[in-house]
């Protein structure tokens, strides 16, 4: 039996392919009711502006009735829109407003863990046999006996939390504990449960009734945890809790429960767009299951090679030697393992809520250059397969907190938590004096300026004349929830929609220009130049064997670095013919002219100045 093709025939087009999706973090976005909180009436307001982008669809992070533990990702009502926020009606009218302008509502899935105000786990810790006692995952605890003889309770196993310390939970009114990966009022949810799945598949019919486009789902690789629940290799000999990643992802049951939501919920509708985030997944035979559409589960995921090269090997707060070696090599891996040729599919992103932004995390932290390292970002994100995420702001180049706003009014419940974990380790390593928060501060201000997950979730700057930067009119002694970063007078919408050269422009420039030639750059495939440590990132772009138009092959060159004499010579097609390039796009234009239209040979030299990034055909 031979066969003529090395690779399956591509998959069936969706609409959700060639799609660019702008997250908004409620919070941050536009405050309607001068609360110092972003709502839903404040997005609504603003469609135009985000239709004006040129993107296809709004993921939303997380809306419903919440605590705010976990800025609302810890959820106690999956049917109701917080009071924050606004109501199920708002949403209603925010789908319709969106619908008017061709773009979808995508919501945030939090499925792995409820509130445990939630009426669900309220009546499962209510007592041993509570019909829904199950609905969580609870153990006894192990009673140790100390040397003194004082016998003690000790969680079920040695896993840490996401966030520091036991995962475990020990709950007073039965003497037994819950699981919750994250905080103390997220219990985990037990999805080897039917009831469970069938109540969650409810909650999801609720909103995909509504005319939803999909859903992002948080941490979907956890809800699958494995048999007996074992105790996690020591890998930190200093802590008594161990990271269980490698035990509760991608757990025994994972693509089963997701392809039962996939034909009990999802496939009743029409052409629905799922996102997962599957952190902690390195493997490209583990994360394609995923996502090969025969297998029937998700669309695409989120996998974090690329978001975790700048952390070190002692967490996410300590620094990373990654050079641009690692960088091109991690993006030229994944776009050849999910390509659409290979019968996969894959996301774009550089940003999100939990992380920092591209422009301090990738370019020289410097104000001169800082919306240079915008748009040559923009440019590599707009030319790379795939889905496209953007997150609110980084169409302005919006970089992280400033200087001058202290880490200790840094809100973030990981952020907080790092630096009360580090001083009382320290404390313990130094006894006999106090250690002040300030000293830890001080000891790790650089890394946290540089990724805390803070710097993602600001205030939206919409006019840098206005108060709170047009976020919101919150006045007589309301400030914003958060603060809104002080360098608002440099970067705000309203100045950015009336400036040429903006990145705001620029991007909207790129959004167009992937849309035409969605063949090559969406759907098309990818060949890097050299995965060398030089300052220039290039990349072919060739669009599908048979594609219907004929495309063009593209190439982007990218100065990743703020050298202004880099040189770079052009390179041979991807087949070794030597080929003339003409000039499509630019990040940097000359004298305020646009640089197109200029040609180039195979083997000529060409000069770029700081993060200049070009693109060309062929």
């Amino acid at each position: 039996m031979h066969h003529s093709d090395p690779h399956p025939s591509p998959p069936a087009r969706h609409w959700w392919h060639s799609a660019t999706v702008y997250q908004i973090y409620p919070a941050s976005f536009k405050d309607s009711n001068a609360d110092g909180f972003g709502d839903i009436q404040g997005i609504i307001e603003k469609v135009e502006y985000i239709a004006s982008l040129g993107v296809d669809a709004v993921w939303l992070s997380p809306c419903y009735k919440s605590q705010y533990v976990d800025m609302g990702y810890d959820i106690s009502d999956y049917r109701q829109i917080d009071q924050r926020f606004g109501t199920v009606e708002d949403i209603e009218r925010l789908i319709a407003r969106l619908a008017e302008c061709n773009m979808k509502l995508l919501m945030d899935l939090v499925i792995n863990h409820t509130s445990d105000q939630h009426a669900w786990f309220q009546e499962s810790r209510s007592s041993l046999d509570s019909p829904k006692r199950d609905w969580y995952i609870w153990r006894k605890g192990k009673s140790v006996t100390l040397p003194d003889g004082t016998i003690v309770q000790k969680p079920p196993n040695n896993w840490e939390s996401q966030f520091k310390g036991s995962a475990w939970q020990y709950d007073e009114i039965t003497n037994e504990w819950y699981l919750r990966l994250f905080a103390k009022e997220q219990p985990d949810l037990n999805w080897d449960n039917r009831d469970v799945r069938e109540a969650v598949y409810g909650d999801m019919r609720f909103w995909l009734d509504k005319g939803i486009g999909g859903f992002r789902m948080d941490v979907i690789n956890m809800i699958s945890k494995p048999n007996g629940l074992p105790d996690a290799p020591v890998t930190n000999p200093r802590s008594e809790y161990q990271p269980a990643a490698s035990l509760y992802c991608n757990g025994p049951h994972i693509h089963g429960y997701i392809r039962e939501m996939r034909q009990e919920v999802l496939d009743e509708y029409e052409d629905v767009m799922t996102v997962g985030e599957v952190p902690f997944t390195f493997d490209p035979a583990e994360v394609r299951k995923y996502v090969e559409p025969e297998r029937k589960e998700l669309c695409m995921l989120f996998q974090f090679d690329l978001f975790g090269i700048d952390m070190g090997s002692g967490g996410k707060f300590t620094p990373s030697d990654w050079q641009l070696k690692d960088l091109k090599s991690t993006i030229s891996k994944w776009q050849q393992l999910l390509s659409f040729t290979s019968g996969a599919w894959q996301t774009v992103f550089l940003e999100s809520h939990d992380a920092a932004r591209s422009v301090s995390r990738f370019g020289d932290r410097g104000q001169d250059n800082r919306f240079r390292v915008a748009k040559m970002l923009a440019m590599l994100e707009t030319t790379l397969a795939g889905t496209l995420f953007m997150h609110q702001g980084q169409e302005i180049g919006m970089a992280n907190l400033a200087e001058d706003i202290p880490i200790e009014e840094y809100m973030d419940i990981e952020t907080k938590g790092f630096l009360h974990d580090l001083r009382q380790l320290r404390q313990a390593a130094e006894p006999d004096r106090v250690i002040e928060l300030k000293e830890i501060v001080d000891e790790v201000a650089d890394q946290v300026r540089l990724k805390a997950r803070d710097h993602g979730r600001m205030p939206m700057p919409w006019d840098g004349n206005k108060p709170n930067a047009g976020f919101s009119e919150a006045r007589d002694g309301i400030r914003p929830w958060t603060r809104v970063n002080s360098d608002f007078d440099l970067c705000n919408v309203a100045h950015q929609e009336k400036f040429t050269h903006s990145v705001l422009k620029f991007w909207q420039r790129m959004l167009a220009f992937r849309r035409q030639h969605a063949e090559t750059l969406v759907f098309g495939d990818f060949e890097p130049v050299a995965l060398d440590n030089g300052p220039v990132f290039a990349y072919h772009r060739t669009p599908l064997a048979g594609s219907v138009n004929k495309s063009n092959n593209i190439l982007a060159i990218l100065n990743m670095t703020s050298n202004s004499n880099t040189v770079f010579r052009m390179p041979t097609s991807t087949r070794g013919d030597v080929v003339e390039l003409s000039l499509l796009e630019c990040s940097r234009s000359k004298n305020g002219h646009s640089c197109a239209g200029q040609t180039y040979t195979t083997g000529e030299e060409v000069l770029l100045r700081a993060y200049e990034g070009l693109v060309l055909a062929y």
